[in-house]
């Protein structure tokens, strides 16, 4: 296989890549390229297999294929943070530890991508519980000598054995989503070091090995425990089967049995060698070998087996393509393309909105939040039926985020009244009709946004799914459950067939929404993205809107309460100024849902004088420039 570390150019790739991509980890779309642009072992004893039957961690209590049911990640308080000013360049990321190691890539003179890897693997590490080597991602990287953006797919996908019949038990009925989360059957092939070689071999600068330094150093030397990664770990169902592996247990737990204290610190030396092996072989290190044999022999020792093998690990492809985009006002905002729903949900929500004086409006009023949360039942209805892997099912983006198309959906926003619940649009006709999936996930996720001195810029959302993913633990890092992302039935109950079942090689529909915003003049203005699974879409939605019609800072504006409608309940944050419209809201018609809503969302934002860098304050993020 082939080792990218050279400083290739995005004409290299079209020129070469394409004819030998099965040797370089790469899939392209069919519109090629852009143009705006240890064994895992038996360690499951009985108990832990009744317990895993009855498991659901608290970020997914309610029932599975529900609209606005999936409960949120626990949340760990609200720290105030102030914005953070820089001329040159600037990144955000989920933990202070990540932040610092890819402002120090940049330090050395690393591009935006350099940098990505550093912080990708950091968190990996100091927050396992969300993102890492076993999940997924889905990334935009901005080039801005050609001021083109180019989209990388490293979303995980179904094994060639996979069948829509995955999740179907005997009786061919769906099985119940506590016994499919945490189990082999549930893992897909992992795709965020494959995307991030791919884009290193277009835009790093720095040597691929140097980028892994900060992780392993820390991974060896130490590193404190978060109080977020504890409060995870804790949580009793978490912790029931965290304690039944002897590395999970010496991880998150003392001797006695009680989680250890956020702070203390820990050392990951599995991690380490595993990091060793992709800093010298590339990600070859990673999808073939002892990690992939490991990966493959804890899928399949699983008492609930999986069906991954080696060569759907050495087969793995990162899909490069044109991203999505549309106008809002005068700006041009572009997300990620299927399967991620994100990019079309959110210029659609932005379409719909357009005709109203959103500028007139405060912010966190009735009105703001009841015009939005009807815009966010709208685009999710159409997320409910449309959105899949568009390589396998019929998927229309382009009559999704049409001009015409979207006002025909603004018009049913009512105003004086909430509609309820929405039902999906007829952007075209579709043969074979597609049934609706009402799966909302992507729970366990992080994102990350850094602009260089250049002005070059990466945005990228990346994931295990559920807190701590399957919970099946390799080489120091936790496998992914991404796989429930695809409905559990193929069809529907009159048998119409739904466009996110599972099939071979298929990547599951996601809310993962890494985006970024240019100005009319085509400068880079925004880079953002957030986590907290389906309510990505509204939280990058509603950063975009404080920041163009309500011309708040970065920090401010991430820093709203997070509200809106997934197509069901409208959400209101609880402890917030948003609370208490729940009164005026039921008046207008809309069934209100008080709760956390512990957000994720980290962006940058150009002024005059360089770059706003703002983290969320629900989280322990943080923003350095310089």
């Amino acid at each position: 296989m082939f080792l990218l570390q050279n400083h290739f150019s995005v004409d290299f790739l079209k020129e070469n890549i394409l004819k030998s991509g099965a040797d370089k980890g790469l899939l392209f779309s069919k519109n090629r390229m852009p143009q705006c642009s240890p064994n895992y072992g038996f360690f499951l004893y009985l108990s832990v297999f009744i317990c895993a039957c009855i498991f659901v961690t608290t970020a997914h209590a309610q029932p599975h294929n529900q609209p606005g049911q999936d409960a949120p990640e626990p949340a760990s308080g609200i720290t105030a943070k102030s914005v953070v000013l820089a001329k040159h360049l600037m990144v955000v990321a989920a933990h202070p530890l990540a932040t610092e190691a890819g402002f120090a890539m940049l330090a050395r003179g690393g591009s935006a991508i350099d940098a990505a890897v550093a912080v990708q693997m950091v968190l990996n590490l100091v927050e396992p519980q969300s993102s890492g080597i076993g999940g997924g991602a889905f990334m935009l990287h901005f080039d801005a000598t050609k001021k083109s953006v180019v989209a990388y797919d490293g979303r995980e996908s179904a094994p060639m054995a996979a069948t829509p019949q995955l999740f179907l038990g005997d009786d061919d009925k769906p099985i119940r989503f506590a016994d499919a989360v945490r189990s082999g059957k549930a893992v897909g092939v992992p795709g965020v070091l494959r995307a991030l070689e791919a884009a290193h071999a277009a835009y790093g600068k720095l040597p691929w090995g140097v980028l892994f330094q900060p992780a392993i150093q820390l991974a060896e030397k130490g590193y404190p425990l978060s109080a977020r990664t504890v409060q995870q770990a804790g949580h009793p169902q978490a912790s029931f089967i965290l304690k039944a592996n002897p590395a999970t247990r010496a991880m998150f737990f003392n001797a006695n049995g009680n989680v250890k204290t956020a702070g203390t610190m820990v050392t990951n030396r599995e991690f380490a060698i595993a990091l060793k092996r992709v800093a010298r072989a590339g990600a070859d290190g990673f999808y073939q070998g002892e990690t992939a044999r490991n990966i493959v022999a804890a899928v399949h020792s699983h008492v609930r087996p999986g069906v991954m093998t080696e060569r759907d690990l050495a087969e793995y492809r990162t899909r490069i393509s044109e991203p999505v985009c549309g106008p809002y006002r005068t700006y041009r905002v572009c997300g990620a393309p299927m399967p991620s729903s994100g990019g079309v949900a959110i210029l659609q929500m932005l379409g719909m909105l357009e005709r109203f004086n959103l500028e007139a409006l405060k912010p966190n009023s009735v009105e703001s939040v009841h015009l939005f949360s009807e815009a966010g039942r709208l685009a999710y209805a159409d997320r409910e039926k449309f959105a899949a892997d568009d390589r396998f099912a019929e998927v229309p983006v382009a009559a999704l985020i049409s001009p015409a198309y979207i006002q025909t959906r603004s018009k049913l926003i009512d105003p004086d009244k909430s509609n309820g619940r929405a039902i999906a649009g007829t952007p075209t006709v579709m043969k074979p009709a597609a049934a609706t999936d009402r799966t909302l996930r992507d729970t366990g996720t992080s994102h990350f946004s850094i602009v260089d001195p250049t002005g070059n810029a990466v945005s990228m959302s990346t994931s295990i799914d559920a807190s701590f993913g399957s919970m099946i633990y390799v080489d120091g890092f936790f496998l992914n459950n991404q796989l429930t992302d695809f409905s559990l039935a193929p069809v529907d109950v009159q048998g119409v067939p739904i466009a996110n079942a599972v099939y071979a090689g298929k990547r599951p529909r996601s809310a993962m929404s890494p985006m970024l915003v240019f100005s009319k003049d085509g400068n880079l203005t925004m880079v953002l993205g957030s986590a907290l699974g389906s309510t990505i879409i509204n939280q990058v939605a509603k950063t975009i809107i404080a920041v163009i019609d309500w011309n708040l800072d970065i920090q401010s504006a991430i820093s709203l309460p997070n509200t809106g409608s997934r197509n069901g309940p409208t959400d209101l944050e609880k402890n917030t100024r948003a609370e208490q419209l729940a009164p005026q809201l039921r008046a207008l018609g809309h069934e209100v849902r008080i709760g956390d809503i512990p957000g994720g969302l980290h962006g940058i934002l150009r002024t005059p004088g360089g770059w706003q860098g703002g983290a969320d304050p629900r989280r322990d993020g943080v923003a350095k420039g310089r």
